[in-house]
């Protein structure tokens, strides 16, 4: 009998004509408690204090009795810390020093669809900050189903912006997204429109936000025809900068993560849902082109059809040296992987 070699996967041998084997799926070190309903949407807190205390945040997506709920680095529920409830919470976010009256508060700020609004709360209590949510789309009640977040603070003058996306939309509007400026008073936080932008194909939707605060970037998966990218700074106009991902995915893109491995480098993450794993792009684009983002990698992973995930860089204790990646996963749990063990396959890729 014949053999093959099929040097995607090292020195593996199988029967010529058979099947070739899948690449090797990577495994998280850890995965979550279950939540009750959908697990939608994750962040990371970073404990400044104590690194290796910090915490992943996840959306439990469900009507009426939906949650936001923190768990320990290794994937432990801890009850004494959710928003709960909340109406269908999708997408998650977070900002760090955001000042409230005399205080000084990290937040997460989550979409409620089931109530068209952004919820604020304080970190890493979850104490809710914005007097009961603040309203988004209201200029537009029959396409107001909010769905994904991402926060700017403009590094210029620390004001903090949610960019917020919407279930359902008309295309070719430019109006796709709405940008809120987050202020506050004595009380609590309130949002001020300033800005509608984004285009959209019109087909499927557009939940998954992401911005890259020091570039100064926002990308958006337009989930059957790419992943677009625009100035996250609302003065500087509403120019559409990239499409990419336009080919090679299985089905929706969906979540969006940005990994930093220098001031102005490192990796755009984009879940390619139907074939559970991540399409990888240079965060600083081309040497040619900052607006050039071509694939470099693929990453297979066990979670399973992805909508959201999250990424940082930060060391975050003896199990994550070089910080951590975290993904959905459509069996109610999230899943945390070493970032190493995704590194390896992108350094392979690119060899």
């Amino acid at each position: 009998m014949k053999y093959c070699i099929y040097a995607a996967v090292g020195l593996v041998l199988a029967a010529c004509g058979s099947k070739q084997p899948e690449l090797a799926r990577v495994q998280p070190k850890y995965v979550t408690d279950t939540v009750s309903y959908d697990s939608d949407d994750p962040a990371i807190w970073i404990n400044k204090e104590d690194p290796a205390n910090s915490l992943i945040l996840g959306t439990d997506k469900q009507e009426l009795d939906g949650g936001l709920y923190a768990f320990d680095l290794k994937g432990k529920k801890l009850t004494d810390r959710q928003a709960y409830p909340l109406d269908r919470p999708n997408n998650v976010d977070l900002a760090y020093d955001v000042t409230i009256g005399a205080d000084t508060f990290d937040v997460a700020v989550v979409t409620e669809r089931g109530k068209g609004q952004i919820r604020v709360f304080s970190l890493p209590d979850l104490t809710p900050l914005d007097n009961g949510g603040i309203p988004v789309f209201v200029d537009d009640s029959v396409n107001n189903k909010v769905m994904g977040v991402a926060l700017y603070k403009r590094p210029t003058d620390g004001k903090l912006f949610a960019i917020v996306s919407r279930k359902e939309g008309t295309a070719n509007t430019n109006q796709y997204l709405y940008q809120y400026e987050l202020k506050s008073d004595s009380v609590a936080i309130y949002g001020e429109l300033v800005r509608k932008f984004g285009q959209f194909s019109g087909t499927k939707e557009i939940e998954a936000v992401a911005v890259d605060t020091e570039l100064g970037y926002v990308y958006y998966s337009d989930e059957h025809y790419a992943v677009r990218k625009y100035f996250a700074d609302p003065d500087k106009g509403d120019e559409e900068l990239a499409q990419f991902a336009l080919n090679g995915f299985a089905d929706d893109r969906e979540g969006i993560s940005i990994y930093k491995t220098g001031p102005k480098t490192g990796y755009i993450l984009v879940s390619d849902q139907g074939a559970n794993q991540f399409q990888v792009f240079p965060r600083e684009g081309s040497p040619e082109n900052p607006h050039d983002h071509r694939v470099i990698a693929t990453i297979p992973v066990t979670a399973m059809s992805s909508d959201g995930s999250e990424a940082t860089s930060m060391a975050l204790g003896e199990d994550f040296p070089k910080g951590l990646f975290v993904a959905m996963s459509d069996n109610k749990t999230f899943e945390i992987y070493d970032w190493r063990d995704l590194e390896k396959h992108i350094t392979q890729s690119i060899q």
